[in-house]
């Protein structure tokens, strides 16, 4: 969690550091319907961003608005997933590295 959470330092200008978000603007990852639900995606958006709209907790986003982190190491992924997973509130279990390498 500790390593997640400097990794994560890279996303507050967007997330915050609440992770709640911009509304309209960046999706919130608390309690995210997005992340929450799928961890593979969660995973994927992390490695290569998203280009496509998408719907979290009922509000639409703009796609084109995740920028892609493919250039973090599986272990950094891994760590930055498990944090936001399990970060204000969420309860989403571990993100092995082998989770990241599969989703590559």
């Amino acid at each position: 969690m500790a390593q997640g959470k400097k990794i994560y330092s890279q996303c507050l200008a967007c997330h915050q550091a609440s992770g709640e978000g911009i509304t309209g603007v960046f999706p919130p990852l608390a309690s995210s319907d997005f992340m929450l639900e799928d961890t593979d995606r969660a995973i994927k958006t992390i490695i290569y961003g998203n280009q496509e709209p998408i719907t979290v907790n009922g509000t639409e986003y703009p796609g084109n608005t995740m920028t892609k982190f493919d250039h973090l190491s599986d272990e950094d992924i891994a760590a930055v997933s498990t944090y936001v997973l399990n970060s204000w509130g969420n309860s989403a279990g571990v993100v092995t590295t082998e989770m990241v390498a599969k989703n590559r």
